[in-house]
């Protein structure tokens, strides 16, 4: 009895016969580069946020940071208590004032404006008075006389030192030795009589290059130069 041979061909056709096409399973394409990362970039991040946590539990860091999250806000609510209660006040204050102004007469208002004309009148002399004489001392005369003594003993240095102060624009400047009318100091100076040439001596001394400016009386002439080595 001869067997029958089985085939491929022998069987009925199904579902399974034609498969999609395409590698489909273990054979499917390789995914972008974030989409494979993104799972351990996830758990990393999980991982850090525990981990601080767990710090933060541990070392109790998160009562500080709790205690000063509730000393702002208490901070914050006591400064609008304040606003509000210095807001009431002023507005109090305000309204007793108002009162008082409206209750006052009109010999009151006359009085006040007398006095305070008096006051600004008597405060403008002041003012006129204290700007003529800080104008007089700040002024720079140069016709002022000077007179430019030679103590150092160098022949013609007066001289020298005179036609320094002619350049820089003074008129009136004497070149002379020491005659024994003048006590001689242990300095070079430069010594003003009057309050008014202070100004001027300041600016003589300047152009000198002489650092000491003294008030002296007796002087034969307002501004006096005395130079030594």
């Amino acid at each position: 009895m001869a067997r029958d041979k089985m085939t491929y061909d022998s069987y009925e056709r199904d579902i399974f016969d034609n498969p999609p096409k395409g590698p489909v399973g273990v054979h499917r394409g390789s995914r972008p580069l974030m989409a494979r990362l993104a799972p351990f970039l996830v758990v990393m991040l999980i991982a850090a946020l525990a981990g601080v946590g767990a710090w933060l539990f541990v070392s109790g860091e998160y009562k500080v940071i709790l205690g000063q999250s509730t000393s702002q806000s208490e901070t914050a609510s006591n400064a609008d208590s304040a606003d509000n209660k210095d807001s009431s006040n002023t507005s109090t204050n305000d309204s007793d004032d108002s009162a008082k102004k409206d209750t006052s007469s009109s010999d009151a208002k006359d009085s006040s404006t007398d006095s305070t004309q008096s006051d600004s009148t008597n405060s403008t002399d002041g003012t006129d008075q204290n700007a003529q004489q800080s104008e007089q001392t700040s002024t720079v005369n140069k016709a002022t006389q000077v007179l430019v003594v030679n103590a150092t003993g160098i022949q013609g240095y007066a001289g020298q030192r005179s036609d320094v102060l002619q350049t820089s624009g003074y008129t009136s400047v004497t070149a002379a030795n020491p005659d024994g009318t003048l006590t001689m100091p242990t300095y070079t100076v430069v010594w003003y009589q009057n309050e008014t040439d202070k100004a001027t001596a300041e600016d003589v001394a300047n152009t000198l290059g002489i650092a000491t400016v003294e008030q002296a009386q007796g002087l034969a002439v307002p501004i006096t130069v005395v130079l030594l080595n």
